[in-house]
């Protein structure tokens, strides 16, 4: 299991020699993974995902701080416990296909995360990591370039999934796909949970992700204010305003998008949608606590 509590991180630079500058980018994101559980992460862009990925697999810039508690397995998820896991026992599918190495085909990068892994490597191997993917063993012989972009990210997942990870962040995987395209890589991601994997999918689309979803976590301004179970949004019970606004967003309910609000933007104390929202009060200058609600959680002093 993957527990992840109060999770900040904050990047510090310098203006000139001496004017040191301390942003905080996230600032209170929970969330937890079990096996065989997909968990959504949903957030606007700025929110903070793909930093929250980077920070459980501890590949933070150096000028990054972190606080909070992270665990895995049971165990603390320090840096050098994440060294020792990484690309191993936990994985990212990064968000860009650049990430690929347009010198290498597809089979040759799929051997190498199977040989740092300790997993067998030969073609026979590499072909069977492909067929999981639905990749015909053709595409071992291909270079990136020559790769659709359905194919470049099924790739990308067989890269990462050859370690036979336990743990699998998924970050925008459907960026840049057709719908068609999308599906298939949220139903690739979907079996993975299904045999046993815990994935976590961490993405803005919220009406593509939702079907193939058990639970939904909502990140807002570099915080999680609500984690409910996905039925929750599908039978349209969100708590949280912004939440209902998201969903409000989807194509089906009118592209009603809520307002943006960055992370750099508004650290420090209070509810960090109580700009945008029609329920505010004074008391959403206090940062609000998690108050347990059905099957979820939620951040809102009015819920």
């Amino acid at each position: 299991m993957l527990a992840v509590k109060d999770l900040r991180v904050r990047f510090t630079r310098y203006r000139g020699l001496l004017r040191r500058q301390d942003m905080t980018v996230l600032d209170g994101v929970d969330v937890d993974a079990r096996p065989g559980e997909l968990v959504a992460m949903i957030g606007q862009s700025g929110a903070g995902k793909s930093l929250f990925a980077h920070a459980v697999l501890g590949i933070l810039p150096a000028n990054a701080s972190v606080e909070g508690r992270m665990s895995f397995a049971g165990e603390p998820l320090d840096l050098a416990r994440q060294r020792r896991l990484r690309g191993r026992r936990i994985a990212l599918v990064p968000q860009a296909v650049t990430w690929l190495d347009p010198t290498a085909t597809a089979g040759r990068q799929v051997g190498w995360g199977a040989r740092a892994a300790g997993r067998p490597h030969g073609p026979a191997a590499i072909a069977g990591e492909l067929a999981r993917f639905d990749l015909a063993a053709a595409t071992a012989r291909l270079f990136p370039h020559q790769l659709s972009g359905g194919m470049a990210r099924r790739v990308l997942t067989a890269i990462a999934t050859v370690s036979q990870a336990e743990l699998l962040i998924a970050d925008e995987p459907t960026t840049g796909l057709d719908p068609d395209a999308c599906r298939v890589a949220l139903t690739l991601l979907r079996r993975l949970a299904d045999e046993g994997c815990m994935v976590v999918v961490i993405t803005h689309d919220l009406s593509a992700v939702l079907p193939f979803a058990d639970r939904v976590a909502i990140l807002h301004g570099g915080r999680t204010v609500e984690i409910a179970d996905a039925r929750t949004f599908r039978d349209g019970q969100p708590i949280h305003p912004y939440s209902r606004a998201l969903r409000s967003a989807l194509p089906e309910h009118g592209f009603s998008a809520p307002a943006q609000t960055q992370a750099s933007g508004v650290a420090g104390d209070g509810c960090r949608h109580r700009g945008e929202c029609d329920r505010a009060s004074g008391t959403c200058a206090i940062p609000p606590e998690w108050t347990e609600r059905g099957r979820g959680q939620v951040r809102c002093h009015h819920a």
